[in-house]
Formats: structure tokens, sequence, C-alpha cells
């Protein structure tokens, strides 16, 4: 009995790392935050990332096990949390895709309180933490709990799990945003900028699909309840 809720935990734990990991992409991410955090001391950046891995995990546990029952209370449907986050994750891609470099700004300026503002929004959500991401904690979540036959505690070994599979991918986030700079050294401040731009247009092009992902589904939603003449 032990060995099979262990192995239950683990495929859990395997399956939201599988999933969540591309969808939050660290490595893709590393230099958006780069970019929007250029000016900040280290100290200070090392400090964000941990803190948006937290907000992080802390955004992605909470969709997990009480994100559908949020929405149902709110009478807000999935489809309408991806067109607004769309929306939010389109314009930070758009301002960061025309943002020109300033150095006014010293780094000595930056204030660990100036910077941890930002921590949660932009940086965590729709930065790092999207609608993707919060779509597919609450399916995770909603299929956990509709598994037929279960009981209530059983249902807690899954949810134990698919929690440490998104610890993972946050600590992954967490090592990934804390040495965002060794990248941007081996790229220079040519290179850093390229890729900086280029990933700021996916972030844009991103926010775009999951808007139209949000448009398709509620239009379809709305076909379906058309009764047939």
């Amino acid at each position: 009995m032990a060995i099979t809720l262990i192995l239950d935990a683990l495929k859990n734990a395997a399956l939201t790392f599988a999933t969540l990991f591309p969808i939050i992409n660290p490595f893709g991410a590393a230099p958006i935050f780069l970019g929007l955090t250029r000016a900040y001391p280290a100290s200070v950046r090392k400090l964000l990332a941990r803190k948006i891995a937290l907000y992080g995990f802390l955004l992605l546990g909470g969709s997990l096990a009480l994100g559908s029952a949020v929405l149902t209370f709110f009478g807000i449907s999935l489809s309408t949390v991806e067109i607004a986050g769309g929306l939010v994750l389109a314009n930070t891609g758009w301002q960061l895709l025309n943002r020109e470099r300033s150095d006014a700004e010293e780094p000595e300026s930056i204030t660990e309180a100036t910077a941890l503002q930002r921590a949660f929004y932009p940086l965590t959500l729709p930065l790092t933490v999207g609608p993707g991401c919060i779509s597919v904690a609450i399916a995770l979540g909603a299929h956990i709990r509709s598994q037929p036959n279960v009981a209530q505690i059983d249902r807690l070994v899954p949810f134990m799990g698919s929690l440490a599979g998104m610890v993972l991918v946050c600590i992954t986030l967490s090592l990934c945003y804390e040495h965002a700079d060794k990248l941007a050294s081996i790229l220079g401040p040519s290179g850093t900028n390229i890729v900086v731009r280029l990933s700021a247009f996916l972030l844009l092009a991103m926010g775009v699909q999951i808007i139209w992902n949000g448009f398709a589904t509620s239009v379809t939603q709305l076909l379906t309840q058309v009764p047939a003449k």
C-alpha cells in the first residue's frame, strides 16, 4: 500500500513537472527577467529571483487546490482568464520589445523595497506564471478531484505529488533567474540585447496566442449553446 502511494505521488510529481516546465520555460524567461532588472544590483536580483519562485509556487499551488472553486464562485470561466491574462502578457511583451535601454537610473539608486514592489506584478504574474500555467494547474486539480471511487484522504497523495513537481519547477526557475547575469556575460551586450528582444517578441506572440485560445474557446462554447433549428 505504501509503495503504491509513493509511486502515485512520484507519477503526479513527474506529470506536473513535465507539464509546467515547458510553459514556464525558466531558461527562456531568464533573458526577459534580466532585461527588466538590468539596473538592479546582483544582490537585489537574487532576492527578486527567490521571491518570484515563492510567489510562483503559491500561485500554482493555490490554483491546484482552489482554482476551480474560486472561478466558480465568481462566475469566471477559464477562457475569460486566458483572454485577460493574455492581454496583460502581450502588453508586457510589447513594452519590453519597444523599451529603450537607459543607463540614467544607476544600480545604486535601486533599493530592495523598490525592487520588491515589482516582484509579484509583473515579474511573477504574468511574466513568469501566466494564464497558461494557471489554467494547467486548475485542470490538474480538477482531474485529481474527479477521479472516481477514490476517498478524499487518498486524493491528498496525488495533490502532494503535484505540489512536489511545482516545487522542482520553481527551484529551477529561481536558479535560472539568479544566474541570468552569467548568461549575459557570455553573450555580451549586443548578444544579450538580441536575446532580450527576441524573447520579448515571443512573449508578445504567446500573449496573442493565449488571447486567441480563450476567444476560440468562448466562441465554441457559445455556438454549442445555440439550439439547432
